[in-house]
């Protein structure tokens, strides 16, 4: 696996790939290695926050269950801009909504594949990003998503 760490207006994020995907994307420091992928993923990242980029266009491979990969192609449906609720994916998959959080929560690769996007109920919930809440917030805002409680 080869990393690569940026800097971004959250704090510094770690990309992963692994055999020719993005496997990780974490809060911190990591690698420095420079791959093609990597490079194209850290352009890609950079220009979303630079509010240049709505989609990503990269291979992305999330370790888990099924469900897990299942619930992170409901957050890359979700468009730029608009926010579902838990409850939303969780009928959609046939699922419990305290399922879906959980797979929110285990999503391996943040702000790329946008759990961020993800409600509650009754509106914000947390995240589990570096700055919790606040950074939910700072995505959304970025994105000029509404309908969300602060």
């Amino acid at each position: 696996m080869t990393q690569l760490t940026l800097d971004t207006p959250t704090g510094p994020m770690c990309l992963t790939e692994r055999d020719g995907a993005i496997v990780r994307l974490e809060w911190g420091e990591g690698g420095h290695d420079h791959t093609l992928l990597l490079d194209a993923a850290m352009r890609q990242v950079q220009d979303y926050f630079a509010g240049q980029r709505e989609t990503f266009d990269l291979p992305l491979v999330v370790d888990g269950s099924d469900f897990q990969r299942a619930v992170c192609d409901a957050m890359i449906a979700i468009p730029f801009g608009y926010t579902k609720t838990y409850g939303e994916i969780a009928k959609a998959l046939g699922v419990p909504a305290q399922a879906v959080g959980q797979a929110c929560g285990g999503n391996p690769i943040p702000v790329i594949i946008p759990c961020h996007r993800v409600m509650g109920a009754k509106g914000l919930t947390g995240f589990s990003g570096q700055g919790g809440v606040e950074t939910k917030v700072a995505l959304l805002r970025l994105e000029g998503a509404g309908g969300f409680l602060i």
